[in-house]
């Protein structure tokens, strides 16, 4: 669909856990959008969607240093949730990168919670709707980001694995050279890990956003206008 974007997908088509599915056309994921503008051929694909809002879960210093979206009609917002820099952590090759991975997205909520339960309260706006969410690969807060809404709307672990991983074909096709394989991969298991310890920690996705404000009211709105 785009040539400047390579991890681009609707959510839409998810089958939650009492038959409800999401609906198509309303919630998008991505790599960043940076470079959209630069072919009138993706302009012209973002456009046909009708999205209203993009939510960038960048930190401000990168959107700086990268650029962001800039289209008439298409309302902006950077979300970045608090989380630190990757690179000072060490890497057990012995338990692999699933658990690298996981344990990064678990020190992500246990310092991100305001910025991610802002970005998912946007998303039950049906106003902001269609929107797309997206980081620098659409991969780490992306994924954590999708995690936590599609637990909300009632998707099982093992469906939204199977979302997370389609990313893996990102990194052996547009991951950057220098960095390390398990920063870039997005093997199933680590969405798995990363979920079943995040019930352990924080209760279900709805217990930990409740305790950045989400309410719910949210996640009733959420799924009102998400699920079919």
């Amino acid at each position: 669909m785009f040539t400047t974007i390579f991890n681009f997908r609707d959510l839409g088509g998810t089958v939650t856990s009492n038959g409800n599915v999401v609906r198509s056309g309303r919630f998008f994921r991505s790599d960043s959008l940076a470079n959209l503008g630069t072919s009138a051929g993706d302009v012209a694909a973002f456009g046909a969607l009708g999205i209203r809002t993009v939510i960038d879960l960048q930190r401000p210093s990168e959107v700086a240093q990268h650029g962001h979206i800039d289209l008439p009609g298409v309302r902006y917002l950077n979300i970045a949730p608090a989380h630190q820099p990757w690179n000072p952590e060490p890497y057990d090759a012995e338990a692999g990168p699933a658990r690298f991975l996981a344990d990064r997205y678990l020190d992500m909520v246990a310092t991100g919670g305001t910025g991610f339960a802002a970005a998912i309260r946007v998303l039950a706006d049906n106003r902001a709707a269609p929107t797309v969410v997206h980081c620098f690969a659409g991969k780490d807060r992306t994924g954590v980001l999708v995690a936590l809404t599609l637990s909300l709307l009632g998707a099982d672990d093992e469906t939204i694995a199977d979302d997370y991983a389609i990313t893996d074909g990102w990194a052996s096709t547009h991951a950057p050279d220098d960095l390390p394989t398990h920063f870039v991969v997005a093997p199933r298991d680590a969405m798995i890990l990363f979920l079943s310890d995040l019930r352990i920690r924080h209760g279900s996705a709805a217990d930990y956003l409740a305790r950045s404000g989400f309410t719910a009211a949210d996640a009733d709105r959420l799924r009102g206008h998400l699920l079919t």
